[in-house]
């Protein structure tokens, strides 16, 4: 069965507020051939903002799953996909920030969900205090302003003023004046919204590609599609002392339906590791 049969002719939903479907619906409608269609008076801040004034409660997949069941509960529709990012530190480059971009396809006729995750360090993330103008036009400098948003507010935990989207110098410097005669203090932070970040937008960009990818994965044992990485083993050996190192030694390929598994050892087409990453060799 190919995608179009699948999926050919049928709305599919975009779970977003933020203008995603401009990477998103693209690539759905070219591969699978549905009609996409973003629903009117979605709010998706009642999950979490990153700006903080509204925290986020669940981990990334359940929010990502919970909007675009949302969307599709409010829609009718039978098709959604949704994203949910999270930004911080890199989980092996601690130093280095990071965008986590987790993706959802539900399809709710043939009872199936597909899970894509895009861990990308090509961020402008960033947070600081800024009290002068100097210091505030080194940031915006550092975080590509204007074509990137930046978010004022007085402090990191203080919400009750709060300027989002700013895109131009005039505002930018009118907003921190206002901010440093009221309160004698100002954060800059980057605006992590979508529409205000054109890199989150390509590292979403990448997490559309790499989904329709997995969906045109069908299992060898039951033909579902979604046939796909579900976990990464550690251990590939070290080239000097042949102890296993963090490096990955195989892929888990797992079905969603038939919950049939193999594993492929050696994915990144090398058997040992350079000792440089052995806590052994190099602890």
């Amino acid at each position: 069965m190919s995608l179009r049969e699948l999926f050919g002719g049928r709305d599919l939903v975009i779970a977003t507020m933020h203008r995603k479907e401009e990477v998103i619906a693209p690539v759905l409608e070219k591969e699978l051939g549905v009609t996409c269609f973003v629903p009117s008076s979605f709010n998706t801040d009642q999950f979490g903002t990153f700006s903080g004034e509204k925290e986020r409660k669940d981990d990334p997949l359940t929010t990502a799953r919970k909007k675009c069941l949302m969307a599709m509960e409010q829609s009718g529709a039978e098709l959604g996909v949704a994203s949910e990012g999270s930004f911080g530190p890199h989980p092996f480059l601690y130093f280095i920030p990071a965008n986590d971009e987790l993706l959802i396809f539900i399809d709710r006729k043939n009872g199936f969900e597909i899970i894509v995750r895009e861990l990308s360090t090509d961020t402008n993330f960033a947070g600081s205090t800024v009290l002068t103008k100097q210091e505030l036009n080194d940031f915006a400098e550092r975080v590509q302003f204007p074509s990137h948003g930046i978010i004022l507010r007085p402090s990191p935990d203080n919400y009750t003023v709060i300027t989002k989207g700013i895109t131009d110098v005039a505002t930018l410097h009118r907003v921190f004046n206002e901010l440093m005669a009221q309160f004698g203090n100002v954060y800059a932070e980057t605006d992590m919204r979508a529409h205000f970040n054109p890199l989150r937008m390509k590292v979403i960009s990448k997490a559309v590609i790499k989904l329709t990818e997995k969906i045109a994965s069908f299992c060898p044992q039951c033909n579902a599609p979604g046939f796909g990485v579900s976990d990464i083993r550690e251990g590939l050996p070290c080239q000097l002392c042949g102890s296993p190192t963090r490096s990955t030694l195989s892929h888990v390929y797992s079905c969603h339906r038939c919950e049939y598994r193999t594993e492929k050892l050696y994915p990144n087409e090398k058997k040992e590791e350079d000792p440089m990453y052995c806590d052994y060799c190099n602890p």
